[in-house]
């Protein structure tokens, strides 16, 4: 049986426990398949789709900061990708069709959105830092939930303003501003790579907020980021973006394979054990 090949694309990728997670299923569901890192620069794309054309790859997956750059290489975009603009797997269909779909947003609501209180949602101000390839997965996500009060801060404006073509709803914070705004939020979500292993911190650490206030950040690697921890010592709910991570990828695996991979105790094991090191 000849070993079918799948990866991620993006850059940087030192930070990616992806191999680790896909390669543990593909032994668990007894799949002769391998899983890797490719850290390319945008002028690759293409080649790498060609590649899936080829199939030279069965899957691939995208992360920062090529969601969007991705599509106008694809065939199709199918699904939340269609309503995103954001696309983080890729395969090729029956029909020899290069597909681009998002399982982000099964990754938030799963991970995060479902352990909250639906009904009240409506009500609350949420804030989301950085408007980078995951951001729109997060508002549609929000937006299905029929939150409206939403805000969305990014250190380049533009891009900011790029994703409020998508969702006119939104209200746009200037960077700047967020530390004097924060008080006013119930949930703020961190989806900036601020912070992430190897990566640079937040300069300043959130200070003006409420007692009640519950904080999302994407970022699995390290499990606990400085802002997150600061969160933690004054007593307020944190999550982490471990289990988005690995349901979003649950998602992707089983487009490709057909299978339902168990995200359970074992696995997080394994997962967090590779953070340690």
């Amino acid at each position: 049986m000849i070993e079918k090949k799948y990866g991620i694309i993006g850059n940087p990728l030192s930070h990616s426990l992806s191999p680790k997670l896909h390669n543990f299923w593909f032994k668990k569901n007894n799949i002769k398949a391998n899983y890797s890192l490719n850290e390319i620069e945008k002028k690759k794309i293409k080649d790498i789709i060609n590649k899936i054309r080829a199939q030279e790859f069965h899957g691939i997956n995208v992360t920062t900061p090529y969601k969007q750059e991705v599509i106008p290489y694809l065939d199709v975009i199918v699904n939340d990708a269609k309503k995103t603009s954001s696309v983080n797997t890729i395969y090729l269909n029956g029909e020899n069709k290069i597909i681009g779909e998002n399982t982000d947003v099964y990754g938030f609501e799963e991970s995060f959105l479902n352990k909250l209180e639906v009904e009240k949602l409506g009500e609350k101000n949420f804030l989301i830092l950085g408007a980078g390839g995951v951001t729109p997965s997060i508002i549609y996500a929000l937006k299905k939930k029929k939150v409206t009060k939403l805000f969305l801060s990014n250190r380049t404006q533009q891009k900011a303003e790029a994703i409020k073509k998508l969702f006119p709803f939104i209200e746009i914070i200037s960077w700047e501003n967020i530390y004097q705004k924060t008080v006013e939020m119930d949930i703020i979500i961190n989806a900036t790579s601020l912070g992430m292993k190897n990566n640079f911190d937040f300069e300043t650490l959130i200070k003006k907020f409420k007692s009640s206030l519950v904080y999302y950040d994407v970022i699995y690697n390290p499990l606990e980021t400085k802002m997150l921890k600061n969160f933690k010592e004054h007593k307020i709910k944190t999550f982490n973006g471990l289990e988005m991570f690995l349901f979003q990828a649950q998602k992707s695996f089983s487009l490709w394979n057909k299978i339902i991979p168990n995200v359970d105790d074992e696995l997080k094991k394994e997962i967090v054990s590779n953070l340690k090191k």
